[in-house]
């Protein structure tokens, strides 16, 4: 079985400029594991701290977002198209302007920085 994954520009820069892979993973727990294995640098931009997959992160098979195909319990089928894809809302501010304050109010971390590719928080996170 083979499954043809897309990865975002964004995470291009933690792959080598690799844009796509073969899978052979026969769930999502699983090719996340096999992406985190195959390019290290972007375990941090697809789980938190407690190992948990990234709420900014979404997996869409066959252009289907997977949550309603069954999430982590949807089987992957030889052929299936796979879209990693993070989401990009709003942008950052440092944390001494009004706005960087509601985002660590509200968020507790800046709300690009995990997904933007920088390697330092440019918010002083």
């Amino acid at each position: 079985m083979s499954v043809r994954v897309l990865l975002p520009g964004a995470f291009q820069k933690h792959t080598n400029g690799t844009r796509e892979i073969q899978s052979s993973a026969g769930n999502l727990p699983a090719l996340i594991t096999e992406i985190e294995t195959t390019f290290p640098a972007l375990k941090t931009h697809l789980r938190d701290e407690s190992g948990q997959v990234r709420k900014f992160i979404n997996f869409y098979v066959n252009e289907e977002d997977i949550r309603f195909l069954g999430n982590e319990k949807y089987a992957f089928q030889d052929g299936d198209e796979v879209l990693v894809i993070p989401s990009i809302a709003g942008g950052c501010a440092p944390r001494d302007t009004p706005f960087g304050q509601m985002q660590m109010q509200n968020w507790g971390v800046c709300s690009c920085c995990s997904y933007c590719g920088q390697e330092e928080c440019i918010c002083g996170d």
